[in-house]
């Protein structure tokens, strides 16, 4: 029955989704899996959806209009789309098509019940399942109405909600074309959808089936609440059976309605144990066909089952490819870093290149498997005390996953014990080193002439010859990264924090003491970066006219612009000073393919001006002179309090020795990631101007491809002077798909995301639990800023955001409190915050959701939480 316009199921498979759209092309696929029952039926092609749009008047107007309206302008899109529906609907189907139409439903037979189902051509697709963004429609009897309904399913390609999914995902209106799926009508018992993955955890080994009574359409609809089976191995490992109260049913001359389900049968299991482990084996089935998780809709007649649709499950966090059958677990790089956005293929690849331990890529981010030491019980003690002062949530998703009987295999002590690398892959720290200022100097001293040098030699590098050059560089790289002194110094003063923390709280009843004696601590480059952009804000406050065009600044041209304004020159020599010691950093920073700030100066500007309107002269040094005395005076009355208890002067000694160690190496703790990034951007200076070479070449379209290259593909491209465009669009796009996950703190084997919980019971009902790593209680306005571009901040204000890497700390001179939901104690949002005197809460989980833009908040930063004021 190959034709133009209408296709039997039976003849197509998934590689047509172009002729009949993601439901159909999968629906073909199934009918040729063995022991999987498909409804039979046939698809109206996209041709025939082409044809439906060139009669239909001014549709080409009217796309164009829908596709200049931004995602969140709901109003014009709902009247838009409506007004394209309706136009849809108006056109007569040609003679020829509702012929071949009615011929496929004579085969099918006379007075056949059918359903009538929307099929896109992106809908059901490996980065994007668009489940329920078009209609379908059961139970429909008769040429007449079978022709009405896919006259409805054409249309729908253009409901408010399809319209905008497509908006928020990047993917053009003309694109997309609509088939439609007519099946003969089936009539079951129960039916429900099975995932073959579960949908919450994103465990692969464990499959989760939702069954109610009667049509799926009650399940989908939210009209009933369904049981839920939980199959693994073969078995059934949980079980929720559900109230059923009501069904959907069809009706003889066509249509559906909702029944009462008799209040004898609501409470049976709408399946038996052995039918959900028989339709689990028939998932496997066809996950394996489909070579991904699959979401199925299932349908059970005379115990007998019916696959309705499968489609990729889109939300499961990918699972790092390891190469073997056993089990790991696996610690996020991002958690650790600030930055759990993906990473495009270049970024990836040289943070992986450049690190100190092994690193695995999933989804756009980079983990750690951290299986070796979990297996060893002294290791295992070590890596949970690191990782639980740093971050509880990390250390309580690793019992979860150490809970698990025979999940981490137990092996004897013969790995290394200490401190264990974290996800930036520094290894452990030896001895202990003398109180030192010269130390921290050396080191910063080292770092400056290491990057010197790479300055120098890499300018007479071009070509293969810079890439072979570069992976020497990364060997000096790496040397820098482990050097033995500077770990020393970090970990010297990350542990005179905590023995701060611990004895003043055993000694004094004391919370988080070290966060104020931590105060405007000496040496810290990227605390120093937040207070010298207020002095770049003294430079342009009393110059009105660079006051005003700043406000305006469309374009990265501002600065050639600045100095043609009276004082425009000393505002542009500010700035450019400013970027000649900061330029290297972003949000994003170990991403080499994010755009820096001497690229995009741009970004910067909000900053400024918030600082011009809420600062007066000279706060910088007024800022880091008030925090020091703040430290000064928290310290005598330390002391002061510790000599007056039994063995005191001891304490106080002990204590003296601590904050003279904390105050001397805690501001070395954020130099080696200044000079990481300050390498990074020769690396990627050199690497653009590379691809700039290549274009000019006609090599590449424009320089930004060898973003969704690999460092060795780029080098490979170098050599070869070609390039595989369709790999550079499928990585696109592939990156594009990522951008909507959540990376899990801690991800298993199985594919199982664990984040892990606060075992807290000590904050207010309501309130949003995190971990307290800047002492002081503060109430403000919350304002959640997702781009530090977008941040337009008054005095008084609570910063709300995901994440906070280095390159945010301009913002954190003009806020009164911090709440991230990522980081840890050590983290570089944290440390700041100390040295800011910032009360400050982070890991507060979905923080940007849970907390409203604009709200009155209480932020207990000694405690732990926030409070939403009424």
């Amino acid at each position: 029955m190959t034709g133009r316009y209408v296709r039997d199921l039976q003849e197509v498979d998934e590689t047509q989704v172009s002729v009949v759209g993601g439901k159909g092309a999968h629906l073909g696929g199934l009918s040729g899996i063995e022991g999987i029952r498909v409804p039979g039926g046939f698809c109206v092609t996209t041709d025939a959806f082409r044809r439906i749009m060139a009669q239909a008047p001014s549709i080409d107007d009217r796309l164009d209009e829908l596709s200049r309206l931004e995602p969140d302008d709901r109003e014009a899109i709902s009247t838009l789309s409506a007004r394209i529906r309706r136009t849809i609907e108006a056109v007569a189907v040609p003679d020829d098509l509702a012929a071949a139409i009615t011929s496929s439903l004579v085969r099918l037979g006379e007075g056949t019940a059918c359903a009538v189902r929307s099929s896109a051509t992106a809908e059901d697709l490996p980065t994007a399942s668009f489940a329920g963004q078009q209609d379908t429609y059961l139970n429909v009897m008769g040429p007449e109405a079978v022709l009405r309904h896919i006259s409805r399913c054409w249309a729908s390609l253009f409901t408010e909600r399809a319209v905008t999914y497509r908006r928020r995902n990047g993917i053009d209106h003309r694109t997309v074309h609509m088939a439609v799926v007519v099946q003969r009508m089936v009539f079951p018992q129960a039916a429900g959808i099975l995932f073959t993955a579960d949908p919450v955890t994103g465990n692969r080994k464990v499959a989760t089936v939702d069954a109610g009574f009667g049509l799926g359409e009650a399940l989908v609809s939210g009209l009933v609440n369904p049981d839920v089976f939980k199959v693994r191995d073969g078995e059934v490992v949980g079980r929720t059976i559900a109230a059923k109260e009501r069904a959907v049913h069809a009706l003889p001359g066509g249509g559906t309605r909702e029944v009462a389900i008799d209040s004898r049968r609501q409470e049976q299991p709408a399946l038996t144990d052995a039918q959900a482990v028989r339709l689990v084996g028939l998932g496997r089935r066809i996950e394996a066909h489909f070579g991904c998780p699959q979401d199925i809709e299932w349908c059970l007649v005379d115990d007998d089952f019916r696959i309705v649709q499968s489609r990729p499950v889109t939300t499961l966090f990918p699972i790092p490819e390891a190469g073997d059958e056993e089990n790991h677990v696996y610690l996020s790089v991002g958690h650790q870093q600030m930055m759990t956005d993906p990473m495009k293929p270049l970024g990836l690849s040289l943070w992986q290149l450049t690190a100190m331990a092994p690193m695995r890529e999933a989804g756009g981010r980079l983990f750690v498997d951290a299986t070796p030491r979990l297996a060893s019980p002294a290791s295992r003690a070590a890596l949970l005390d690191v990782v639980g002062r740093g971050d509880p949530l990390i250390r309580d998703a690793l019992e979860t996953v150490l809970d698990r009987d025979g999940f981490v295999p137990s092996l004897p002590d013969t790995g290394p014990g200490g401190p264990p690398a974290a996800a930036s892959g520094r290894p452990g720290a030896p001895a202990p080193i003398e109180t030192d200022p010269a130390v921290v100097a050396e080191l910063i001293e080292r770092s400056r002439a290491s990057v010197a040098a790479l300055r120098s030699d890499i300018r007479t590098k071009s070509g293969p010859a810079l890439f072979d050059f570069l992976l020497e560089t990364f060997e000096e790289h790496r040397r820098v990264l482990g050097d033995p002194l500077s770990i020393q110094v970090i970990m010297a003063g990350m542990e005179a924090t905590w023995w701060l923390n611990d004895k003043l709280g055993e000694w004094l009843g004391e919370k988080n003491a070290a966060d104020t004696l931590t105060l405007s601590a000496p040496g810290n480059v990227t605390s120093e970066m937040g207070l010298a952009l207020l002095d770049v804000a003294d430079v342009i406050r009393p110059r009105a006219e660079v006051v005003a065009f700043l406000r305006g600044v469309g374009d990265e041209g501002f600065l050639d612009e600045l100095a043609k304004l009276p004082g425009g020159t000393e505002a542009r020599d500010a700035i450019e000073s400013y970027l000649d010691r900061y330029g290297m950093r972003c949000v994003g920073e170990i991403d080499i393919t994010r755009p820096r700030w001497s690229e995009r100066p741009g970004t910067l500007v909000p900053a400024i001006l918030d600082n011009v309107r809420n600062f007066g002269p000279g706060a910088a040094g007024r800022r880091f002179e008030e925090g020091r005395q703040k430290a000064r005076e928290k310290e005598q009355d330390v002391l002061s309090r510790l000599r007056a208890l039994p063995d005191g002067d001891r304490k106080a000694d002990e204590t003296k020795r601590m904050i003279d160690r904390v105050r001397t190496f805690i501001g070395y703790r954020e130099y080696p990631k200044y000079g990481i990034i300050s390498r990074y951007f020769v690396y990627k200076q050199a690497l653009m101007e590379e691809a700039e070479r290549l274009v000019r070449a006609g090599v590449l379209a424009e320089r930004e491809d060898v973003f969704y290259l690999t460092f060795r593909e780029f080098h490979d491209v170098a050599l070869s002077q070609r390039v595989d465009e369709r790999l550079i669009r499928e990585r696109e796009e592939a990156f594009r798909s990522y951008q909507a996950l959540t990376p899990p703190r801690v991800l298993t084997s199985e594919g199982e995301a664990v984040n892990g919980a606060y075992r807290r019971d000590d904050a207010p009902a309501g309130a949003l639990i995190g971990l307290p790593v800047s002492a002081g209680t503060v109430e403000g306005r919350a304002r959640v800023i997702l781009d530090m571009a977008q941040a337009d901040l008054e005095p008084g204000d609570i910063l709300i955001t995901a994440y906070t890497d280095p390159s945010w700390s301009p913002l954190f001179v003009g806020i009164a409190g911090l709440v991230t939901e990522v980081g840890g104690l050590m983290t570089h949002g944290a440390v700041i915050a100390r040295e800011y005197g910032l009360p400050a809460v982070v890991g507060v989980q979905r923080a940007t959701r849970l907390i409203p833009d604009g709200s009155q908040i209480r932020v207990h930063g000694t405690d732990g939480y926030v409070e939403v004021l009424p």
